[in-house]
């Protein structure tokens, strides 16, 4: 027998949550023969973000029952069954925090939907309940409600039951509960971070870092670092005795020291970090009319790129953009291959550099005009990002088109020279990865401050 359910929750720190809402569908493998679905009233605030996602608000909450008023019926749908929930570790939890704060342990048998699809169907692009179960075509309604989820939930096992012929992935997963529970070792590290941006180190017993990242919450990342259970997660867990961290503020911060941190020491488990972070680039040159083309190609060395990219994709999807932008022709873009016009010609969205039509001279102007908006080759200028603290500023500045390093500066302070700049300016590498890290950060974050220098 199986008890199918979903919890929404108040959202917040680490074992603080609420339940705002649950569903349980007890199911013996055929159909379902009970169910108790319910709001929950947290006692506690809901966060924002949950109030947008869910549409649980605190005014439905306040007639609904407390927990210790369903804690009962909780414990009799689900007894002698095997808790099903799509991320079980995550329910799971909550539900064991729920019944402590009661004075009761709560202990079932679990499985894990996102586990068991990953072994079932493999291959899929994502395995969030929401888009798993659309690209399988089970339908959903009520999205991010616990009924709704938890049912789409029942639709998806049922799926599951009927690939596993042999039922032996569903008879190996089965635990007693979820695979990694947090030891107090873990707990008492995690109780000392904060929810904060920055660059954090992870340690073994003689103080060697064994692992460096980055995260806008370095709580809840470490967290998950504890919880995970992959490979490398699980020789983390092992090995872990400390965590220290860095505070930024900005995410740009984070990622040029996370990056240079792991050049320098060589942690154990960042071996695939060190490799190079972008695969693409972005280069010109003039055909023999005179046009200047673009085209994105394979990273390379030797070459000097207009700007870099995570993957193609990524390459051809800002190409796509520029082309509407400023004006481009599809063809000279890589867009459009032909001997012709392009098709935006034939549909008169293209002045027709393709076929000469449009001088070389205007055309290249708004070629240009992407380029030196989308590269800082030979520029000097400061990207001002978020600060650690409130009246705190973070400065990356780029003297002649190089990478100089990274600062932070008051509010107060004026930063328009390079002299100024250079005293605050903690100095760092240059490298490709830096370039594309400022590069792609700058496309992400259109309203960053970017202040020109003479």
């Amino acid at each position: 027998m199986y008890a199918i359910l979903d919890i929404e929750t108040t959202g917040g720190k680490y074992n603080e949550e609420g339940i705002t809402e649950i569903a349980i569908y007890k199911y013996d493998g055929h159909e379902v023969v009970d169910q108790f679905i319910s709001l929950i009233n947290p006692e506690r605030d809901i966060q924002p973000f949950v109030v947008n996602l869910t549409g649980i608000n605190s005014n439905m909450l306040r007639n609904a029952p407390k927990f210790y008023e369903v804690a009962k019926r909780i414990v009799e749908i689900t007894e002698d069954c095997i808790l099903v929930a799509h991320n079980a570790q995550f329910d799971y939890r909550i539900l064991c925090t729920e019944f402590s704060r009661l004075g009761f342990e709560y202990e079932r048998k679990s499985l894990c939907t996102v586990e068991l699809s990953k072994g079932l169907i493999p291959g899929q692009a994502s395995y969030s309940l929401g888009k798993l179960v659309r690209s399988l075509g089970i339908p959903v309604t009520d999205r991010h409600r616990a009924s709704g989820d938890a049912l789409a939930t029942v639709k998806l096992f049922k799926m599951l039951l009927d690939k596993d012929s042999e039922k032996s992935i569903i008879k190996n997963s089965v635990r007693l509960n979820p695979k990694h529970q947090l030891e107090p070792r873990h707990i008492d590290i995690i109780s000392e971070l904060p929810s904060i941006t920055g660059v954090y180190y992870i340690h073994k017993s003689d103080g060697e870092i064994i692992y460096i990242g980055k995260s806008n919450n370095i709580k809840k990342r470490i967290n998950q670092h504890f919880t995970g259970t992959n490979a490398k997660s699980k020789k983390i867990q092992s090995q872990v005795t400390a965590v220290t961290y860095e505070a930024t503020g900005s995410e740009l911060v984070a990622l040029l020291k996370e990056s240079e941190e792991i050049k320098k020491v060589k942690p154990i488990y960042n071996r695939a970090l060190r490799r190079s972070i972008f695969t693409h680039a972005l280069y010109h040159y003039k055909d023999e009319h005179g046009y200047i083309n673009l085209k994105i190609d394979i990273a390379d060395g030797r070459k000097k790129p207009i700007t870099t990219f995570s993957n193609r994709m990524s390459g051809k999807s800002f190409i796509t953009k520029a082309v509407e932008d400023y004006n481009l022709c599809q063809k000279l873009t890589g867009l459009y291959k032909t001997k012709t016009s392009c098709f935006n010609y034939e549909i008169k969205n293209c002045e027709g550099a393709c076929i000469q039509v449009e001088s070389p001279e205007i055309y290249n102007k708004r070629v240009s005009e992407l380029i030196k908006k989308n590269s800082y080759s030979n520029k000097n200028m400061v990207v001002v990002d978020r600060g650690r603290d409130v009246d705190e500023r973070s400065a990356i500045l780029i003297e002649n088109g190089v990478f100089k390093g990274i600062g932070f500066f008051n509010l107060n302070y004026q930063i328009n020279n390079l002299d100024v700049l250079e005293s605050i300016i903690t100095p760092m590498q240059n490298n490709r990865d830096t370039q594309h890290i400022i590069q792609s950060y700058l496309r992400r974050n259109k309203r960053l401050r970017v202040i020109e220098l003479d």
